[in-house]
């Protein structure tokens, strides 16, 4: 076993000590409970990612027309962001690098919520049409939901399956482009799931099997996924929600961080396994700006390298 994988559990036994200790009281002060459940997760963000990262607890995030997003529990902000302003509740957008809902018991309600409050954000943010493929289908701020656990406990029930299933409903219902996505849920003694974009394109082929058929009908096409990591996908490998957490912030953070790549491609080499995504198909015409597809158009895209932003797959 890699000593990394020693340290991760380390943090999970420190993650569910906690979700024991603060449940025993949850019932008689919810609010205080929440709070603690924000702080475990604010003090394991500080203790995995750089050290010159700031990360706060509750704040709004705004933008330079000064719409304020809705209250977030967790922010992580650049090396840059001005000490003076670290205190004052409103970050500015600028400067945020990931913001995060946590909850200590998740429930299917805070799933679809944190659906709304990921399509809100992204909404207010400053447009990057024009620009590369990966920056049009991504937003420049990471959004995600941290839980100590979930509601699904009792015998029969099927927590995975049906967090997927809210995601998935959740997601079309409120989610118009993949910028607006949730790019992480991490249920810390459960599983993590985390987003990816493929981008294809390539003309329709004859012997195509009625499944290609109908996942390929026109020559492109984005597909995006909520690519779930669980037990259940790596029966006998080594498997952690918050070593895949950690190991997906620093490749989402990679792309806009070219110093964080190479602990991206240790940690996602040592603490990911495999995993299997739920996906929704999307019309190319729809998620890419004019200015972009003519580019694509001239000049394609590329496969090979992971952090190309004229790639395939982000």
């Amino acid at each position: 076993m890699n000593d990394l994988q020693l340290f991760i559990d380390s943090t999970m036994r420190e993650i569910n000590e906690e979700y024991q200790r603060i449940q025993k009281r949850a019932v008689e002060d919810p609010g205080t409970a929440g709070d603690q459940g924000e702080e475990n997760w604010a003090t394991l963000l500080k203790d995995w990612l750089p050290a010159n990262f700031q990360v706060v607890t509750k704040g709004r995030i705004i933008t330079p027309d000064g719409t304020a997003s809705p209250q977030i529990d967790v922010l992580v902000l650049k090396p840059e962001y001005p000490r003076k302003l670290l205190d004052k509740k409103l970050y500015l957008s600028s400067g945020v690098l990931a913001a995060f809902e946590c909850k200590i018991t998740l429930k299917a309600e805070h799933i679809e919520k944190s659906v709304k409050t990921a399509k809100i954000i992204r909404e207010s943010l400053e447009s990057r049409k024009g620009t590369t493929p990966y920056k049009e289908l991504n937003s420049p701020i990471i959004y995600g939901v941290l839980a100590h656990s979930h509601v699904w406990k009792s015998e029969g029930s099927m927590p995975l399956e049906n967090i997927e299933r809210k995601l998935s409903e959740s997601d079309y219902k409120y989610t118009t482009h993949p910028s607006e996505m949730i790019d992480v849920i991490c249920i810390a003694d459960l599983a993590c799931w985390r987003t990816a974009s493929i981008v294809y394109m390539g003309e329709k082929k004859e012997d195509w099997s009625p499944t290609f058929e109908k996942i390929y009908s026109y020559k492109e096409t984005t597909i995006t996924s909520y690519i779930k990591f669980s037990s259940e996908n790596n029966q006998g490998k080594y498997f952690s929600p918050i070593g895949t957490l950690i190991a997906t912030l620093y490749w989402k953070l990679g792309w806009e961080n070219k110093s964080l790549r190479e602990l991206s491609g240790y940690f996602n080499q040592v603490i990911v396994g495999n995993g299997s995504g739920i996906q929704r198909h999307w019309d190319f015409n729809e998620v890419f700006s004019d200015e972009m597809k003519k580019q694509i158009f001239k000049n394609g895209l590329k496969n090979g390298n992971k952090w190309d932003e004229w790639g395939l797959a982000f």
